[in-house]
This record gives structure tokens, sequence and C-alpha cells, in this order.
């Protein structure tokens, strides 16, 4: 890959530059892998999109470099937020009065996450601070991943509800103690309690901008109609905004996106959709989203040190979240099957476990084995994890597309939606 760049820079000179070029080609493989893995082996479109992205990083793709930075970081972060802010808009909190053991699902499987995979690895030997930061990571369930599986399977039930709530929320725990964890990461610090304050300003900020995002969108939609090409246009220069003013506050962009669309969703109760322009500017951002994260994620040193732990982050991870949903599935209006496919179905790792990966890098390059462990484990399980929870909504039976090759034909007017 590294050859093939040298010959085009000497006389390829797009105004552009040559690795828009590149990310342009690379995108166009991407969308029709897409295609392909859907019609021929019946699986969601992000697994092609996934193991495209892989294969050119394992080629030397160049084109991100490690820890993200620059356009490379904002993109991933955009990609994150619209995600979030459309699931966060999805969970209305009267829900959590009516039926509280879906929060509690939600807080055991995150915390018996975090607390099996640290002590998991660190009975392999990994020093505390790593276990610690993986242990984090490992919390994050995928939204994107989840919600792009829905969209091809064209799934709808209680297994899929409850899985889009349960994988948003312990992306919302992810968020703020990593966020938190990150910034005091070069500081010592003797326990979890000198982390308190952290997690209380990562909160607040986010809150903060969270707020202004949610309040600025109800404003515009008393006086635009929500299925307008303006309506569109506004919310996503909105949450581009937003999501840099939060990084550089010190809160976390993502997080202020997810809390924004949660409370639009308290302020605005009634069901709203946004138009194609959005859906279709945002299937873009998706893509590029999966894609830059198994290139940059293929791109990681691989040895068998690194395989052993990888394998049993993602062993601990596994067993924790299918023991925690099922632990407090009592009174939470699933019976025990749907709470195993549940489970299934939010274990992919993908862009919001990326993005947390590059904060500890960044702030702590001294420890270059938070990443070494990490991003294989995201790799893997944004193509197995999409696979396995496509074999859950299947199995729960709330796909409307039977399995198999050519399931997933599409109509036009469906490919534009």
């Amino acid at each position: 890959m590294n050859e093939i760049t040298a010959i085009w820079a000497e006389w390829l000179r797009p105004s552009a530059g040559l690795p828009t070029v590149q990310w342009s080609l690379l995108l166009g493989i991407a969308a029709v892998a897409g295609h392909l893995v859907q019609r021929y082996l019946g699986l969601p479109k992000v697994v092609g999109y996934s193991a495209l992205g892989a294969l050119a990083g394992l080629g030397g793709f160049s084109g991100a470099a490690w820890p993200l930075q620059g356009i490379g970081l904002f993109l991933l972060e955009l990609g994150v937020a619209v995600v979030l802010f459309e699931a966060g808009g999805r969970i209305p909190l009267r829900w959590f009065r009516h039926n509280p053991m879906v929060l509690m699902q939600s807080l055991l499987e995150s915390l018996l996450t975090l607390v099996i995979v640290y002590y998991v690895l660190r009975w392999l030997d990994v020093r505390p601070d790593v276990a610690e930061s993986l242990a984090m990571v490992a919390m994050a369930a995928s939204p994107a991943v989840l919600s792009r599986i829905v969209i091809d399977t064209r799934a709808s039930g209680p297994v899929t509800e409850r899985a889009m709530v349960l994988s948003t929320l312990s992306t919302l725990y992810a968020l703020t103690l990593c966020t938190a964890r990150a910034g005091v990461m070069s500081r010592p610090h003797k326990d979890w309690g000198d982390m308190a304050y952290p997690i209380l300003v990562v909160l607040g900020l986010s809150v903060v901008v969270g707020a202004v995002l949610a309040l600025a969108l109800r404003v515009a939609l008393r006086v635009m109609s929500p299925t307008s090409e303006n309506t569109s246009i506004l919310f996503m220069a909105l949450l581009a905004a937003g999501t840099a003013l939060a990084s550089h506050f010190g809160g976390s962009a993502p997080l202020a996106a997810l809390l924004g669309g949660m409370l639009l969703k308290q302020l605005n109760p009634k069901p709203w959709a946004w138009p194609r322009q959005l859906g279709t500017a945002g299937s873009l951002l998706t893509m590029l989203m999966f894609v830059l994260v198994s290139v940059v994620a293929a791109n990681a040193q691989w040895n068998m040190q690194t395989a052993r732990l990888v394998a049993a982050l993602v062993a601990a991870r596994a067993v924790a979240k299918v023991f925690g949903v099922s632990a407090a599935n009592w009174g939470s209006g699933l019976s025990w099957r749907q709470a195993l496919y549940t489970s299934g179905a939010m274990l992919p790792m993908s862009s919001v476990a990326l993005l947390l990966v590059s904060q500890f890098a960044a702030s702590t390059p001294a420890l270059p084995l938070i990443a070494r462990v990490a991003l294989p484990a995201i790799l893997l399980m944004e193509v197995v994890g999409a696979i396995l929870a496509t074999l859950a909504v299947h199995r729960a039976g709330e796909s409307s597309r039977s399995w198999g090759p050519d399931s997933g034909l599409t109509t036009p007017g469906e490919m534009r939606g």
C-alpha cells in the first residue's frame, strides 16, 4: 500500500489531497462490500464495512493515524454523536418508573462487566491501571452496530428494544467513567473516590452542552417541521458545533449528544423522525465510522500474548453481559430466553470503544498495552459481535427478513431510507 501511494504521489496532485482520494475509493468499495455481504450471505452491511476496513488496515492502508486526532477524531466523534443522539431520543425516562428492573439490569450488567473483566485481567498479571482502563472500555456495548442490524434485518420487538436501551445506558456509563479516568490518568490517585470530582465535571459539562442542544432543537421544532430538509441541516450543524465545544471544554461530545437526545425526548415526547436527507448523510457518516474503526484496529500489533489477553477480555465480557442481564431479569418483562438473546445482541464493540481507547492513548502514551489489547478486541467484536447479534435477533423471532442469501434484497425506496 505504501509503495502504491508513493507511485501515485509522483503524478497525482488532487486538489483535496491524496488521502481524500484514498478514503473516497475505500468508502466506495466498502459500500459494495456491504451490499454483497447482505445480499449473498444474509448478514448486516456493517459486517462488510468492517471486513473491508480490516483488510485495508492489514494491507497497510495509512489513512488514519493513531491515536486519532484532527479531522479523523472529529468525524468519529460526530458519527458517534449522531448515533447516540438518536439512541437517546428513543429512551423515555418515564419508562424506568414503571419498570425499574430495566435500570437494574443495566446497572448490574455494566458493574459485572467492569468487575469481572478487571479481575480476569489482573489474574493474567496485567497491571492495575491497564486492567482498570480496559474494564471500563469493555462496559460499552455498541448502539451503532445494533441500530444498523435493526435496520438491515427490519427487527422489532421486546428483545430489540431492550438491547438498544441497555446498550445505550452501558455506553453512557462507559463514556462518563472513561472520559473522567483519562483526564486524571497522568496524575496519581489513591482510590475510586479520587475520581468523583472528574466524573462530576464530565457529567456537568456534558449535561450543559446536551441541554443547550436539546433546547435549541425544541425551539426549532416549534417553528420548523421535523420532516423539513432545513431542520435536518440545523440538527447536523448544532450537533457538529456541540461536538467541538464539548470536547474543548473538557466534557464528552458523544455523552452530550446522548444526554441531549434523552432530554429532547422528555421535552418533545411525541414520536419524531428525521427526514431522508439526514438518513442518507447519517448512513454515509456511519459507514465511514465503521471503516475507520476497523482500519485503525487492524493496524494494532498482534502476538500470542496479546491474543491471550484479547480472548480473556472478550470471554469475560460476554459472561458478564449474559449473567448481568439474566440475573436482573426477574420482573423486567422479558422471559429468560429473551434475556439470553438480549445479552447476545449487546456483544458488539465498535466506535464508542475505539473513541475511549483513543482518549486513553492520547492521555497516557506510556501505557501502550491498553491499545494493544483493546484494538484487536474491538475489531474482533465489531465483526463477530455483529454476526452474533444478528443471530440473536433472528433466534428471538423479531426479524422480518429470513436468514440466508438474498434475504437482504431491498427495494429502491428502502435503500433511500
